[in-house]
């Protein structure tokens, strides 16, 4: 995915997330929704960890290419997201 200026307008931006559990849904500008079971990502133990509190605070960095959480200092980027291999 490149992040050149003219493909800013181009990119999948994130719109909503939403927690089921210990489940994430990120619902991306092109229609697609991705699920990441956190509980099961060592990279999300952070979020697995937070409180249903702390998970609720969320927001969507400029341009729409990152969700951060400021009370638990961590976030990813939606690049990161796309690039994942499947779960084994």
């Amino acid at each position: 995915m490149s992040t050149s200026a003219s493909n800013v307008d181009t990119q999948v931006q994130v719109k909503k997330i939403r927690f089921e559990g210990n489940s994430l849904y990120i619902l991306l500008s092109d229609g697609r929704e991705i699920s990441l079971p956190i509980d099961q990502m060592n990279w999300l133990k952070w979020l697995a960890n937070a409180t249903q509190e702390q998970r609720s605070k969320w927001t969507i960095e400029p341009g729409g290419f990152a969700v951060y959480w400021e009370e638990l200092d961590d976030g990813f980027e939606i690049e990161h997201l796309l690039s994942l291999q499947p779960l084994a």
